[in-house]
């Protein structure tokens, strides 16, 4: 029985360890990614510092290095909670090992001092000896056999009960090290957390001081936004007329083909006729019509012509009545939150409606601006044909359609894509340019065939 309870509890605490290593793990892999990108986002806020011009800019990578380090502090906090958690259940444990190690050694105390009491009357020999037959003789030698091997288990279980407590003062002590060092980390990124507020302080004044400036800077993004609202939604409103020219010229066709056919079917059966009455003026008129004539009605119910959607609880759009349409839409829309990035850069401005600090200035953004590398090469996240290749405001843009859904990558200062080409996920559309400030930039963005504007984090993997 007691072997059976080691080996219970010895099981329960190699997963347990185990659950909490795996957990472990996934912290300490985020806190690296979060240290990674405070440590991206510092290089840059180095790089475009001395710029009078790029205030806005410092102040949302600011902000977002509070946010990454707020999201690591948190992460800090739960693998502490973790620790502590290991540290609570592993004190109680050791308590209860040493309570059931103090029970042993009575147990084992009390056998020996039985032992020495009634060495005399339990003398190996004489008590063989004593036995009245030779299976009284056996008996007692297998008795004495198995007393001997219980305090031999007796021994042996005082002896794992103490590995077992080794063991576990081990993992405590290591579990009480690791919290004293996350302890110095989460001091640490206090500290740094402070010194990252009153940087973003220091920027809010910049932008106050820069108030008319900045109001000119988003007057003109906001004209740039609206331009180019126009010409996504003049391309999708082309596509949808072309969609639905194809699906008319392709019901045309159905319904042409069906004509023939009716057609072709009335001149059988009006031939049939006329053989049949040929046939019975040679005979005289005695013998009857033939039967074996199906059917003599010219209006037979004719065959619904196709529309090229399928048949599906789905509701599907004008631009998925192909079967490449389809999976385009349908391949995008079973990637959402996994699509990969179309640059590796540093978010600056997030989609939606921001505010100035500081002052009263409001913006919006129809999707993502990536600080990423001038040439930088900006990559399409999905398969798709490319819609259109134009010019705003002296920079390229790429629209691309994935069945009734359009990525846009904008601030592009060469394309490497024609119009109507077939791309794939990871394909070269261009190469990022250089915004007002000097520095590379990139605008993304996606949308459905509504022309609404979808937040484009939703739809890429989380880095």
């Amino acid at each position: 029985m007691l072997k059976k309870i080691i080996f219970l509890f010895l099981f329960s605490s190699f997963s347990s360890v185990l659950f909490a290593q795996q957990t472990k793990e996934e912290l300490q892999r985020k806190q690296q990614d979060l240290l990674q990108e405070i440590r991206d986002l510092n290089q840059t806020l180095k790089n475009i510092r001395s710029s009078k011009n790029k205030s806005l800019v410092n102040y949302n990578l600011v902000k977002r290095k509070i946010a990454a380090r707020e999201e690591l502090i948190q992460n800090i906090n739960k693998d502490m909670r973790l620790l502590d958690n290991n540290i609570y259940l592993n004190t109680l444990e050791i308590n209860r090992l040493k309570k059931e190690l103090d029970t042993l050694k009575r147990e084992y105390g009390k056998s020996l001092v039985f032992a020495y009491k009634n060495r005399s009357n339990y003398d190996y020999l004489n008590f063989i000896f004593s036995a009245s037959t030779f299976n009284d003789a056996i008996k007692r030698i297998t008795y004495l056999k198995s007393y001997r091997q219980y305090r031999e288990q007796q021994v042996a279980n005082i002896e794992k009960t103490q590995d077992l407590i080794s063991n576990k003062i081990a993992t405590l002590n290591t579990s009480k090290n690791e919290k004293s060092m996350a302890l110095q980390d989460q001091s640490k990124q206090l500290k740094d957390l402070e010194e990252d507020r009153k940087e973003q302080n220091n920027e809010v004044n910049k932008l106050k001081s820069q108030e008319k400036d900045l109001a000119r800077q988003i007057k003109k993004r906001e004209t740039d936004r609206r331009n180019m609202q126009n010409a996504i939604s003049a391309i999708i409103r082309r596509e949808l007329a072309e969609a639905r020219k194809r699906a008319e010229a392709l019901a045309k066709q159905k319904r042409a083909e069906e004509d023939a056919r009716k057609a072709k079917l009335a001149e059988q059966r009006r031939q049939e006729r006329l053989k049949q009455q040929q046939t019975a003026a040679n005979n005289g008129g005695n013998s009857k019509p033939a039967t074996t004539v199906a059917s003599t009605r010219d209006d037979e119910p004719v065959t619904p012509v196709a529309t090229g959607r399928p048949r599906t609880g789905r509701a599907f759009s004008e631009l998925e009545t192909t079967d490449e349409g389809r999976a385009n839409s349908i391949n995008f829309e079973s990637s959402r939150g996994n699509l990969p990035w179309p640059a590796p850069g540093i978010i600056t401005t997030r989609f939606g409606p921001y505010t100035i600090p500081g002052t009263e200035l409001r913006g919006k953004s129809d999707g993502l601006y990536l600080s990423v590398p001038v040439g930088a090469a900006v990559k399409a996240v999905a398969d798709g044909e490319v819609s259109s290749v134009y010019d705003l405001g002296g920079e390229q843009a790429v629209t691309v359609r994935h069945g009734k859904y359009f990525t846009t990558y904008s601030h592009l200062s060469s394309v490497n894509v024609n119009q109507g080409q077939q791309i794939g996920p990871q394909t070269v559309v261009g190469r990022a340019a250089a915004n007002d400030a000097g520095e590379g930039e990139l605008l993304f963005m996606v949308t459905n065939e509504r022309s609404v504007f979808l937040n484009p984090e939703l739809w890429l993997r989380r880095r």
